[in-house]
């Protein structure tokens, strides 16, 4: 009975939003915990053991694959302890587990990782605060998007792990500058994400390249790293200025536009603008 119940509950499940969920989880929150981790240990031995590796990012990956294999996720085991608990609570169906049944309990409720070595056991307790966008991805504007006890946070926008110091600044008080400067394509997807176009082309040093009313072709010398045909410098904008509010938008259009009219096709899905009967 409880092997075929077992196999119908499994079958109510939704696989596809639990497996996603999992996947970003894993990505998001379990990796850049270990890699954390791995880190911090990583600081704590001597110069010698950490450089003599060719890169120091190299190591804390190596080291983070290895505390992974040997990690305990007691969230995996929710699941299992689900239809335990629904067998004993609701069923009441007979069993011996005792004691070790709410030291299972309490493990799936408290712990969020367990690292086990020899005669040494890491216990991490689950986030005391976690925040996700509609998309399930780690989230958090001027805050962290997840906090732990101890006082360990990890940033995140939109499902990218962000520095601390972008972190806890609301995406309103970002500088457009900043993405000039910043090395990690992710991190400056995340930034101008956040800053948006409007704000870049007016905050940031462009070049007029074409004009048609109020539209015009503007050119940055910057790499957004969006999949255009071989990623090409500089980044062209259309921007667009509403006549009766002074209200700038401006939008990313392909490396090979080279009128203002010809991007407005292109962001009009290729009806030209003069065909526009009204214009806003």
């Amino acid at each position: 009975m409880g092997s075929q119940l077992e196999t119908e509950l499994q079958s109510q499940l939704p696989t596809q939003r639990s497996a996603r969920l999992y996947t970003q989880l894993q990505t998001q929150m379990w990796e850049a915990h270990r890699n954390y981790l791995a880190g911090f240990i990583a600081s704590q031995l001597p110069p010698e053991e950490v450089f003599n590796e060719p890169s120091r990012d190299f190591y804390w990956q190596r080291l983070g694959t290895e505390l992974f294999s040997n990690c305990i996720q007691p969230v995996l085991w929710a699941a299992y302890g689900s239809f335990l608990d629904f067998c004993i609570s609701v069923l009441n169906l007979p069993h011996s587990y005792g004691r070790n049944w709410i030291v299972f309990q309490s493990i799936v409720r408290d712990c969020g990782l367990i690292y086990p070595y020899d005669k040494v056991c890491i216990v991490c307790e689950k986030p005391s605060a976690l925040s996700a966008d509609s998309n399930y991805r780690l989230h958090a504007e001027g805050k962290p998007a997840v906090q732990f006890a101890d006082g360990v946070s990890i940033y995140a926008y939109h499902g990218v792990i962000l520095p601390e110091w972008y972190g806890r600044l609301h995406p309103h008080q970002w500088q457009s500058k900043w993405v000039l400067k910043e090395q990690n394509a992710e991190v400056r997807r995340a930034l101008i994400q956040g800053i948006t176009y409007d704000r870049i082309c007016q905050e940031l040093e462009v070049t007029e390249l074409d004009s048609w009313q109020e539209y015009s072709l503007l050119s940055i010398e910057f790499d957004d790293d969006l999949d255009w045909v071989g990623n090409a410098k500089p980044v062209y904008l259309l921007k667009m200025t509403c006549p009766s509010t002074g209200h700038i938008h401006a939008l990313r259009v392909p490396p090979d536009v080279r009128s203002a009219q010809e991007a407005i096709r292109w962001v009009n899905w290729g009806t030209d603008p003069e065909e526009f009967s009204v214009q806003t």
